[in-house]
């Protein structure tokens, strides 16, 4: 299983999305996600979040919040531990991303955009603000079949 890390960073009413669109033999083509990546051997999640923000978007958090862990089981992809995080404040200016585009999208429209099932449920569970939470998701190609929720069964 690998480590990563994903953060959602916030102004006003909206989140930074990445289109991932440019990465060869990439698990998340054409859809659009938040910034983070692999955790480096020696590495924290805190430390990872920030340097993985950085690099893709020249931004630093001055302040972040980690949300919850994210376990993903498919039948395609190598099983992940995703820590998830979320960011209000940070420092610089947007670089061109060499992994998507990089767009801040308005949070009532990001129902509308191609994502994983499974992210439109944690999204979901930081817009209601949920204490840190468990969260597993498994797969079967691009489909989610199971998702629990702390150890219990979500619809």
């Amino acid at each position: 299983m690998k480590n990563t890390t994903l953060c959602y960073l916030q102004r006003d009413d909206c989140y930074l999305m990445l289109h991932r669109t440019k990465k060869k033999n990439d698990e998340n083509e054409g859809k659009w996600i938040g910034v983070g990546g692999k955790i480096e051997e020696g590495e924290s999640p805190d430390e990872c979040v920030c340097r993985e923000v950085l690099e893709e978007t020249g931004l630093t958090m001055t302040r972040w919040q980690y949300r919850g862990v994210v376990t993903f089981v498919s039948d395609c992809w190598e099983g992940e531990y995703m820590h998830l995080f979320t960011s209000d404040a940070f420092d610089g200016t947007l670089i061109s991303c060499d992994e998507g585009e990089l767009a801040w999208i308005p949070r009532e429209q990001l129902p509308r955009l191609p994502q994983w099932e499974g992210d439109r449920i944690f999204l979901s569970l930081l817009e209601q603000n949920t204490p840190f939470f468990s969260l597993k998701l498994c797969y079967e190609g691009d489909h989610l079949t199971k998702a629990l929720l702390n150890g219990k069964p979500i619809a």
